[in-house]
Formats: structure tokens, sequence, C-alpha cells
């Protein structure tokens, strides 16, 4: 009786082990193509920052903040950031009463106000305006001044027409 029990004690016990050999390689084949699959997903990721970094780079080229010889204009002003300094005198002229004084057109929902604008160079900018429902485009030449006021020409402009 006791060797019987013993001996269906073992085949139990070589039953399980048995289970757990086939289930552990199953979980093993299933954890390697799951990890095969991240790999495969980081390889992705990679490329993908990498192209929107180079997307990045690309979009900095025209900026006063990446053009040292733009930059050499204003040494000699105590200025950390030319750039932000012109956008905020720029942003400025929004708070006029009615519409932007740059903006050469009349706003047909509210007035129209300079929204985004970037910085180009030592001398121009290009700026975003709306009234909510409108927008367009200026090109914006400016002159820093050492004693740092600011003078904006405009040079050119566009407005979107709504197509419906």
């Amino acid at each position: 009786m006791k060797s019987r029990i013993v001996f269906y004690l073992l085949i139990f016990i070589s039953l399980i082990c048995l289970y757990l050999f086939v289930s552990n390689g199953k979980m093993a084949n299933v954890k390697d193509e799951r990890i095969a699959k991240l790999e495969a997903e980081i390889v992705q990721l990679q490329d993908s920052v990498k192209n929107t970094q180079l997307k990045v780079l690309e979009m900095q080229y025209f900026s006063l903040e990446n053009n040292d010889d733009a930059l050499a204009y204003y040494d000699h002003l105590d200025l950390n950031d030319p750039s932000r300094y012109i956008a905020d005198k720029l942003l400025e002229t929004n708070e006029t009463k009615g519409n932007n004084p740059l903006v050469p057109y009349e706003g047909m929902e509210n007035d129209f106000k300079i929204n985004k604008i970037k910085v180009l160079n030592h001398k121009w900018i290009l700026t975003d305006f709306s009234d909510g429902k409108y927008w367009g485009e200026l090109l914006i030449k400016y002159e820093l001044k050492d004693d740092l006021g600011v003078d904006f020409t405009l040079l050119d402009h566009l407005l979107y027409t709504r197509s419906q």
C-alpha cells in the first residue's frame, strides 16, 4: 500500500514537472516574441526621434537665436534674449485700441491682432494675425536702435480667404 502511494506520488510529481516544463517553454517563447516586438518598436521610435530632431533643426535655420552673424549686431546692447525683446515690442502694438496698426486690413469679426511671431534675423520678422475668424501673415522689417527702441515697417502682407 505504501509503495503504491509513493508510486502515485511520483507519477503526480512527474506530471506536475512535465506541465511546468511545457508551460515554461511556452511562456519563454511568448516573452521572446514580446521582447523582439518591443525591440523593433524601440528602433522605430528612435528613427522617429531622429527625424523629428532633423525637422526641428531645419525649422530653426531661419531664426535669430541660431544666427550668430545676426546676433553680432546686438552684442553692444545689454540684452539677454534679443529675439524675445523684439517680439515683446511687437506684441505691444496689439495694445492699441482697434486693429493693430501694422495690419493693413480692417477686422471683420473683431480687431486684427498679431498672434505668432518668428524673428528671422536682425532685419525681418514673420508674423501671423487674426480676428478670430479670418487670418493672415505679415513680413515686417524692423530696426533695433541703440536706445532699445524698435521701429517696425510693413514689407508685405496677405489675408487668407475662407473657402465655404
